[in-house]
């Protein structure tokens, strides 16, 4: 078995760059380091990193012993949430969500946090489809989604809604279907999803009637706080919750499109069919519940 010790010295010394920072962090004299690192070549039988006149390489065998460095931390860190799984205020918790929730959630859980600072958050991004992956593996112990989950794999439950709006440059404001065809659609990874809802839902007749085809693509970006940039500066529309507009530096030249009538969507919290959840995690669910930020308001 390789020492940890080694390990952990190995692991400083590739995240720092650096044997004085290594050692200074590490509380121990440069030769030092250098010793563990000359036992850990040693005992694997290959040279871990290449070393220069005031630098260092990594090597191609150093990358595999720095991956189960990684490994065996986090399967520390996992064990230990595991043996957790009872304590309501201390641990780690997982979920996924969308970008759009993770602006309005991460405040609030890092002032969970500040209460409880044994209780970590590992907050996930992803599109709903990621997000069904994600739980269905064990990546996660829960989400929220604006899709209906599939009973069969999920169990689930309503928790809010969210808007969603249609934005167009403040300039020049579009007042029929052409002109927003001529504007074109700026696309990110929830934007299909995001515009056949709002078409369908919206109440507008001749927008209800048509395809997300029938928008031509301006550009596409899948960064949530640049989307609404290229239509604050005339360029596309798009169609995104109503909270994005917050994360936008030129919010002021965006306007919504009010078109028939308001859109929301449900929000749903999912977990794996049958899975208990450690009791953490009714703690940050309690939380949710009562953000009045999840209820569209």
């Amino acid at each position: 078995m390789l020492n940890p010790h080694w390990l952990r010295t190995f692991k400083t010394l590739i995240d720092i760059g650096s044997f004085t920072q290594a050692a200074e962090k590490l509380f121990m004299t440069q030769p030092g380091v250098s010793q563990h690192i000359q036992k850990l070549e040693d005992m694997c039988g290959y040279t871990l990193i290449k070393r220069q006149k005031r630098s260092f390489e990594i090597t191609a065998q150093g990358k595999l012993v720095y991956q189960y460095a990684l490994d065996i931390e986090r399967n520390e860190q996992n064990l230990l949430s595991k043996l957790s799984f009872n304590e309501p205020y201390s641990g780690q918790y997982r979920i996924a969500c969308s970008g759009a929730f993770s602006l309005l959630l991460y405040p609030h859980l890092v002032e969970l946090q500040k209460q409880y600072p044994l209780l970590t958050p590992s907050v996930e991004v992803a599109p709903n489809h990621k997000i069904f992956e994600s739980i269905s593996v064990g990546n996660v112990d829960f989400g929220l989604v604006t899709q209906l989950p599939d009973p069969i794999y999920f169990d689930f439950e309503v928790i809010g809604r969210e808007r969603l709006c249609l934005f167009v440059p403040s300039e020049g404001l579009c007042h029929n279907i052409e002109k927003l065809v001529k504007l074109g659609f700026i696309s990110h990874p929830d934007a299909t999803h995001y515009l056949k809802y709002f078409m369908s839902e919206c109440g507008h007749a001749e927008l209800s009637k048509m395809n997300t085809d029938d928008f031509p693509i301006s550009g596409y970006i899948n960064q949530l706080a640049q989307i609404l940039t290229p239509v604050a500066n005339g360029i596309g529309f798009t169609v995104l919750p109503e909270s994005v507009r917050k994360s936008c530096l030129e919010a002021q030249n965006l306007m919504t499109w009010d078109i028939g009538k308001p859109v929301y969507e449900t929000v749903f919290l999912v977990k794996k069919k049958d899975y208990e959840l450690p009791v953490r995690c009714n703690t940050v669910i309690k939380l949710l519940k009562g953000l009045t930020c999840l209820r569209g308001e």
